[in-house]
């Protein structure tokens, strides 16, 4: 399993369960599997969807913060890697 690095969480609403991503290294679609690591944290799942100012979007380039559902809590900090095969 190989991974990149796409970015960082910078905020976790809990009560909706959505991590907000800053896209600092990559790029992120609708499929990409990813792994979200912190010092507590280590979340692997599939992007479902993902939304840029509550406008559901396909696909989001580097520079570009999104909202994300997630299956489990995630931090502030934790790193997201996009999972290559």
């Amino acid at each position: 399993m190989e991974r990149v690095k796409v970015g960082e969480v910078f905020h976790y609403f809990s009560k909706l369960g959505v991590a907000a991503i800053r896209l600092t290294d990559g790029g992120l679609k609708v499929g990409d599997t990813i792994q979200v690591q912190g010092p507590t944290s280590n979340v692997t799942q599939t992007v479902d969807s993902m939304q840029i100012e509550q406008d559901a979007v396909k696909a989001a380039t580097k520079g570009q913060s999104v909202g994300l559902k997630m299956k489990d809590k995630v931090r502030e900090k934790d790193l997201v890697y996009v999972v290559t095969k």
